[in-house]
C-alpha cells in the first residue's frame, strides 16, 4: 500500500470513523453496520466500505464492523499505536489552550517541550510544561524525541521557527500560522487555516440563505 495513492480527504475520515466507533465501544456496542456507522458519522455507507478499502478487508458482510477491532485496525493504520511527542513554538492564546487541551493525551498526542521569544512568558507552566527560551530548541527536540513541531507563532516569526525545527530533525510540522512554510520537501507539513474553514462555512450560508 502506498499513501500516495490513497486520497487525503480519506485519511482525514479514518480519523473520524476512529472517534465515533471509539464512542460506541465505550458504550459497549460490539458490532455497527456500515449504514450506522455511517448515519452517525453523517456520510454514506458506499464512502465508508471505499475509505475502509483503501487499507484492507474489513467486517462482514451481512454481519458489519466489529467495533473494538476496527477501531484497533484503524488507530495502527493511522499510526496511533504509538506515543507522538510533540513540541510547541508560541505560548499565546492558542498556544496554551493547545497544552492544556486533555483530548490530546487521549489519542496518544504529548506535548514535551514549549518555545517563546517573549521573556515574560519563558520560565511559566502551561499545562504541566516549562516554557523554555527559542534558543534552547535544538538541545530539548532532540532531548525529549520530538517527532512533531507545533508552530503557533505569528506569520513573522513562523518561517524562522519551522527552519530551527528542520534543523532540530523533526519529522512533520503542524502550523497555525497564516503564512506558507518554506520546508525540504521530505518533511511533512499541515496546515491549520481557521478563516479558510470559516470562509467555506460561510459560503455554504449563503449558499442556503
Amino acid at each position: 500500500m502506498k499513501s500516495v495513492n490513497i486520497p487525503a480527504i480519506a485519511v482525514t475520515r479514518l480519523s473520524l470513523y476512529a472517534r465515533n466507533l471509539a464512542l460506541l465501544d465505550q458504550k459497549g456496542v460490539e458490532v455497527v453496520s456500515s449504514a450506522g456507522l455511517a448515519d452517525i458519522c453523517g456520510v454514506n455507507p458506499a464512502q465508508i466500505r471505499k475509505d475502509l478499502g483503501y487499507f484492507g478487508q474489513f467486517g462482514i458482510r451481512g454481519v458489519g464492523y466489529y467495533v473494538k477491532e476496527l477501531v484497533y485496525e484503524i488507530r495502527k493504520i493511522l499510526g496511533l499505536e504509538k506515543e507522538w511527542r510533540l513540541a510547541l513554538v508560541g505560548v499565546g492564546n492558542l498556544g496554551s489552550a493547545l497544552l492544556r487541551h486533555a483530548q490530546f493525551l487521549d489519542q496518544g498526542y504529548t506535548f514535551v517541550a514549549a518555545f517563546e521569544r517573549d521573556p515574560k512568558r519563558i520560565g511559566k507552566e502551561v499545562g504541566n510544561i516549562t516554557v523554555a527560551p527559542i534558543r534552547a530548541m535544538n538541545r530539548l527536540v532532540k532531548e525529549k524525541g520530538v517527532e512533531i513541531g507545533v508552530i503557533a507563532i505569528g506569520p513573522r516569526w513562523a518561517q524562522q521557527a519551522a527552519d530551527k525545527f528542520v534543523g532540530a530533525g523533526i519529522r512533520g510540522i503542524l502550523n497555525f500560522a497564516p503564512v506558507q512554510l518554506q520546508c525540504p520537501s521530505d518533511l511533512h507539513v499541515e496546515n491549520v487555516d481557521f478563516t479558510r474553514t470559516l470562509d467555506r462555512l460561510c459560503y455554504q450560508l449563503t449558499l442556503n440563505a
